[in-house]
């Protein structure tokens, strides 16, 4: 299987220096994406208070591969030590999207957070997509779990 090309290119305005998304160990399944705040942010970075959110732009746009999409997912070590996570987990890239790459961050903590230039931000996720075709139909296959939903698997 041949590894796909996701193709980038920078945004208006964009801090050209700052490194590509990057895979950090080599069974990372997520790269890292990093805040790529506009000139007149750098320096003081993006303020977020318990409970604010805001989009914070990593200065890329994409070309995802046709039957692929990206996931935007949360740094676990961000959410750990500072309760910082996304508010639409995992946010979907579809292929056909074209437009700048931010990523739509909250602040759950107790203590303000400040996101810093260059800072890394979230992960982001390669992964094929099917396609399916909707078919209404009078009745479904049955199965042991059946109609169980929320919690009718197993304790808690």
């Amino acid at each position: 299987m041949s590894t796909p090309d996701l193709r980038l290119i920078w945004d208006q305005g964009a801090d050209r220096t700052l490194p590509l998304p990057s895979y950090e160990t080599s069974g990372a399944a997520g790269a890292d994406l990093r805040a790529n705040l506009p000139i007149a942010r750098r320096g003081e970075g993006i303020l977020l208070e318990p409970m604010d959110r805001a989009i914070v732009p990593t200065g890329l746009r994409l070309e995802i591969p046709p039957g692929f999409e990206a996931q935007i997912r949360p740094r676990s070590g961000l959410a750990l030590r500072h309760g910082l996570t996304l508010v639409n987990t995992p946010g979907t890239i579809d292929s056909d999207y074209r437009g700048p790459l931010g990523v739509l961050m909250i602040n759950l903590g107790s203590e303000p957070y400040v996101v810093g230039h260059g800072d890394r931000i979230a992960q982001i996720v390669v992964a094929p997509v099917v396609q399916v075709r909707f078919e209404l139909t009078e009745h479904l296959s049955e199965t042991g779990r059946g109609a169980g939903g929320f919690g009718s698997t197993g304790r808690g």
